[in-house]
């Protein structure tokens, strides 16, 4: 009995232990909550209470090198509902349907659904957000948004770029910049009771948004206006797939003009002409083709204005003079190869610039085969032609270039004339640029500053440049020689009277050769002795007569003769009076 009683004892002690053991276990944990939790737990009790709605920060402006918006910002509202907050859910969704011209079922789904905010639709226009408030339906918030806008549709269009519905970049420079273009979005506070309504006399706490930054272009609307234009001219006269041109100083890289005609419309950048019975991948790769940059996303075989780098790299290395004397008879043979000069008569006895100006394909064989693989394959890497250029403008090619092991004799013949590889116009102007400039290797670019929205805080964006890729006295002669191909030579037809003109013309096959397709380019500068603008004009496919000196070259001419005054490049009025005599 005695046992009985003491088990009974030990049991309860047991019992009552457990118990408070568990109780100073739940009150130390009580207090560890409240202590150390407190401001968590206080915050989650806050979220339960708090709605949040986003007050969308205004996209940074585009402006070219005037300030002229190029790309903008346009009010437009998003419309949203609140379940726990509507009180006539059909005249809700009566007017939502109206309004929005949206499918009923679609409207009902969302305003049915049990969630603490539901989207309706986004990018609504300003004057249809402000009927939508004036219903004053209870749970239905009309917010403000923005919607990017830009004011000259087409302008500069594959450049650009635009953005998508949440307005973050898609393509061009309004994707390079997107972190300094995007903004930070605000807030909008507001409590709810536990179901969910709004307390009324509680208002709202507002957190305002902070604008994005403006990005200022070396664009030139008026530049880029006139390039424009006569990319469309010479594109519908010799009904060419495509025209690209570029104009840029040498001297810094900045560009003035980018065109790839055709362009498409910025503010309506999915629809695609004839796109009826396309299937959606059809769709998108119709869309992907309409939006690339053929200045900088392709390449092609350069032709003959890759004669320039590859005269700059003969002077350079001394294996030829401008006085040089050399002979075609219409082809040169390399190996067991007869490879022919454009002219098959051949231009006989001429000097090195005389060749330069008859844009002769033997004598430019022989300054690649003197100067020989290695060399040559040095002064492509030195002038910088085996790197990327580095535009602030994404999805830029590389070079295609023989490997220099694989490259002999016959490759090296028809790299020498600008065939057998291929590089993007990008490349090909900004390394004539840094041939001509003196010997600086420049990087192209658009961007020149960054302006925060209240203008207090400006920022200049700098760019990398490498220095004596040629020598001054080489750099110097190469812009003689390639005036006189525009004074009398092939590039006569880019001929201004009055001023200095430098540059080169190219008239290149496509692949497969059978399909007798080709790429009309010319290249020019100006002053030839101080150059302050450069540039290319390239031309896909052209029908008829093909050839660039008789059809890029005129469009350079033509928008030099409309660019020259505006940049302030006179007339030489030495020039005037030799050609009056």
């Amino acid at each position: 009995m005695l046992r009985t009683k003491t088990y009974h004892k030990k049991k309860i002690v047991v019992v009552f232990l457990g118990c408070a053991l568990i109780l100073f276990a739940l009150m130390g944990r009580l207090g560890y909550l409240m202590i150390f939790q407190s401001e968590y737990y206080s915050e989650k009790a806050q979220e339960l209470h708090e709605r949040e709605r986003d007050i969308k920060a205004a996209r940074g402006r585009i402006l070219d090198a005037n300030g002229v918006v190029l790309a903008d910002n346009k009010a437009v509202c998003t419309i949203s509902v609140i379940h726990n907050q509507i009180k006539e859910p059909e005249k809700v969704i009566e007017m939502l349907v109206k309004e929005l011209g949206l499918p009923e079922e679609n409207v009902r789904k969302r305003v049915e659904k049990y969630s603490s905010i539901e989207r309706i639709k986004t990018n609504v226009e300003k004057e249809v957000g402000d009927r939508i408030r004036e219903y004053n339906y209870s749970g239905v918030k009309v917010d403000e948004d923005f919607k990017r806008y830009y004011p000259l549709d087409c302008f500069a269009s594959k450049v650009l770029g635009f953005t998508g519905s949440d307005n973050q970049g898609i393509i061009g420079l309004e994707t390079v910049y997107d972190e300094v273009l995007q903004g930070q979005n605000g807030k909008i506070l507001t409590l709810t009771d536990a179901r969910g309504v709004e307390l009324e006399d509680q208002g709202e706490v507002r957190l305002e948004a902070v604008p994005g930054q403006d990005l200022y272009l070396s664009i030139d609307v008026n530049i880029q206006k006139y390039a424009e234009q006569a990319a469309y001219q010479v594109m519908e006269q010799k009904s060419a797939d495509r025209v690209e041109i570029i104009l840029m100083n040498p001297q810094n890289g900045e560009i003035y003009a980018m065109v790839n005609a055709p362009e498409f419309d910025l503010n309506d950048p999915f629809t695609v002409e004839g796109s009826e019975g396309m299937s959606e991948e059809e769709l998108q790769n119709a869309r992907n083709q309409m939006w690339r940059n053929g200045c900088i996303n392709d390449t092609y075989e350069p032709g003959s204005t890759f004669k320039i780098i590859t005269a700059a790299a003969g002077l350079e290395e001394g294996v030829v003079t401008p006085s040089d004397s050399f002979f075609c008879p219409g082809y040169k043979i390399v190996d067991d190869r007869r490879i022919r000069c454009h002219k098959t008569a051949g231009h006989g006895a001429e000097s090195f610039v005389e060749a330069t100006r008859n844009s002769c394909n033997p004598v430019f064989i022989e300054v690649g085969l003197r100067l020989g693989t290695e060399r040559f394959y040095h002064y492509f890497e030195q002038f910088g032609l085996l790197s990327k250029t580095g535009i602030d403008v994404p999805g830029e090619a590389g070079t295609i270039m023989h490997q220099q092991e694989k490259m002999g004799n016959v490759e090296l013949a028809t790299c020498a004339f600008g065939q057998s590889f291929q590089i993007t116009p990008l490349q090909l102007i900004t390394t004539v640029s840094s041939l001509i400039n003196g010997g600086t290797r420049i990087t192209p670019h658009f961007g020149v500053k960054i302006q925060s929205s209240d203008q207090t805080k400006t920022k200049i964006l700098e760019y990398q440049k490498t220095e004596n890729i040629v020598s001054e006295e080489t750099s110097k002669t190469l812009r003689t020689i390639l005036e006189q191909v525009v004074d009398g030579g092939s590039g006569k037809n880019a001929y201004i009277a009055g001023y200095h003109i430098g540059g080169k013309t190219a008239t290149s096959e496509t692949l497969p050769r059978s399909a007798n397709k080709y790429i009309s380019s010319f290249l020019g500068f100006a002053p030839a002795n101080d150059p302050k603008v450069i540039g290319i004009c390239v031309i896909h496919n052209p029908q008829g007569v093909y050839y660039g000196g008789t059809i890029a070259a005129p469009v350079i001419r033509d928008i030099f003769a409309n660019i020259f005054p505006y940049l302030g490049i006179e007339r030489d009025p030495m020039a005037q009076e030799t050609e009056s005599e």
